[in-house]
């Protein structure tokens, strides 16, 4: 059985860390996965996993910061979606493992969030259908041009009109503190509004954007059209397909393509 520090990413000749930990995870999946592999090797190539990940975990527990619980907290949650998401990643889809993952992990901890902001416990089905049914009144008020009934609420849902006024009672126990609620002082203290802050995307990914420039710079004027389409307008790739004249499947290749050459350019580029 494979040590610990056998597990851990090695240097393996002149390649990029991200590159040592793409490999190193292959090969762990690989032993995860094998069919002749012990119960104890399983459990081995588990625990890599999820040592070779731990960064990911915390770059995701980073995003909710200053939101009141304890980092530690954040990433042992976070933690929780990592195991799911190697449990349940399947490497012959061709996907990157931490692009597989990072949703699975924001959602854990988004979740944990979500739970400890009722003040009364109540089971989690009713917590999912109170979302459904924000999501559906939302989407049914916009659609009809006023507040849906519960009977217009349960066909959209898919339930009885019993679960929806059910969900709907639920909602009492959540605690919904006002943001510009404060505490009584004579001299005014803060609100919860003064108090949360939300991370700036736009500076999350300056350093991204920089390093690209000069990598766009040198796609041919097809590429960059497709990818402005695709990433500033949100086009999706059968409505690029016909904005260029090309088939989906074209439209796909391509953009397949240049993201791979503009992923190796950056892990070639020098720090």
């Amino acid at each position: 059985m494979a040590s610990s520090e056998e597990l851990a990413p090695r240097p393996d000749g002149p390649v990029s860390g991200v590159e040592q930990t793409r490999r190193r995870s292959a090969e762990l999946f690989a032993s995860l996965r094998e069919d002749d592999a012990s119960q104890a090797q399983r459990e081995t190539a588990r625990e890599g996993l999820v040592h070779l990940h731990l960064p990911l975990v915390e770059h995701c527990a980073r995003r909710f910061r200053n939101r009141g619980e304890p980092f530690e907290d954040l990433v042992q949650v976070g933690t929780i979606g990592l195991l799911k998401s190697i449990d349940r990643f399947d490497v012959g889809r061709g996907v990157e493992f931490s692009t597989y993952a990072t949703p699975t992990i924001i959602g854990e901890i988004k979740r944990y969030f979500r739970d400890k902001g009722w003040a009364i416990r109540v089971p989690r089905r009713l917590q999912e259908l109170r979302m459904q049914i924000g999501a559906a009144g939302a989407e049914l008020t916009q659609t009809l041009g006023r507040s849906p009934t519960p009977r217009e609420l349960a066909e959209k849902i898919g339930c009885t009109v019993e679960d929806v006024l059910e969900g709907i009672e639920s909602s009492n126990a959540y605690s919904t503190l006002s943001l510009d609620a404060g505490d009584n002082d004579e001299d005014g203290s803060a609100s919860m509004l003064d108090a949360i802050g939300i991370d700036d995307e736009n500076l999350e990914h300056v350093e991204i954007r920089e390093s690209i420039k000069p990598l766009l710079d040198k796609l041919d004027a097809r590429e960059k059209k497709i990818l402005l389409l695709r990433f500033f307008k949100n086009m999706t790739q059968s409505q690029i397909a016909e904005e260029i004249g090309v088939s989906q499947m074209h439209v796909s290749r391509l953009l397949s393509r240049t993201l791979d050459q503009l992923r190796r350019s950056l892990e070639e580029s020098p720090d």
